[in-house]
């Protein structure tokens, strides 16, 4: 699967599942523009992906600041002359019990999980349809399918991106525009590793293949829908989790 002669755009890129698809999309020959609050850590990365060889470029990006935003949309577009592919990988969650929530928290969780994707995808919508041709792939979570213990409003936020996907790819269709979603299932990534260790052991125990899944392996199954071999696949939720999510 080659992305040669293609720029994607990666948020949420410093770390984790975003960093992992950055190197992946640059490695099948995309040039990679990552997007991070992590200023120091994105343009590590970047030039790490620069030194392999591949294109890459770094912008800083809060996808819950629509300045922000627009900012690096118009960095992007003064970086490269087109804009192919659009992943939404940046977002945030934290296990807590629905009744100890704050309203900050679920404002935060909200506009990090639900309107940092919506409003990123807007604004590189309008060249891709003038052009008829684009990828969007938004990285959810399997939360957003089953539900999670913990974390209701992280789950509602997540479900509301696999709708959005969905809803977004019946209005895309007619511009030729593929509008697919990742949800991945516990993934070995920073932001895991912040969760006490009996609760990531639970997730190895639950999960049928006995193990988490690695943040290169869901930047696989976005590396897919970012590709020509996703030609006619839009509107789907690919499910990464080792089989711990079979149902629905």
């Amino acid at each position: 699967m080659r992305l040669n002669g293609k720029t994607a755009v990666i948020t949420g890129a410093a770390s984790g599942i975003g960093r992992a698809t950055a190197e992946t999309l640059a490695q099948a020959g995309a040039h990679v523009l990552l997007g991070d609050i992590a200023v120091e850590a994105g343009e590590q990365v970047a030039a790490a992906i620069r030194a392999s060889g591949s294109g890459a470029d770094f912008v800083r990006l809060d996808v819950t600041d629509l300045g922000s935003i627009e900012a690096f949309k118009g960095a992007a577009y003064k970086l490269r002359p087109h804009v192919d592919i659009v992943v939404n990988v940046a977002g945030w969650g934290k296990a807590e019990a629905f009744v100890k929530n704050s309203p900050e928290f679920w404002r935060k969780v909200i506009d990090l999980n639900l309107l940092g994707p919506i409003a990123v995808t807007r604004a590189f919508l309008d060249a891709m349809i003038e052009h008829k041709a684009g990828k969007i792939v938004t990285v959810s979570s399997d939360a957003g399918r089953v539900g999670s213990l913990g974390e209701s409003v992280y789950s509602g936020a997540k479900g509301g991106a696999i709708a959005f996907t969905k809803s977004l790819a019946r209005e895309m269709a007619r511009f030729n525009i593929n509008v697919n979603c990742v949800c991945p299932g516990p993934t070995d990534t920073p932001l895991l590793a912040a969760v006490p260790e009996k609760i990531r052991e639970a997730f190895v125990r639950v999960t049928p293949m006995g193990r988490l899944a690695k943040a290169s392996e869901i930047a696989d199954a976005v590396l897919f829908f970012a590709s020509d071999r996703s030609a006619f696949v839009t509107g789907q939720t690919l499910s990464v989790s080792g089989g711990l999510t079979l149902a629905g």
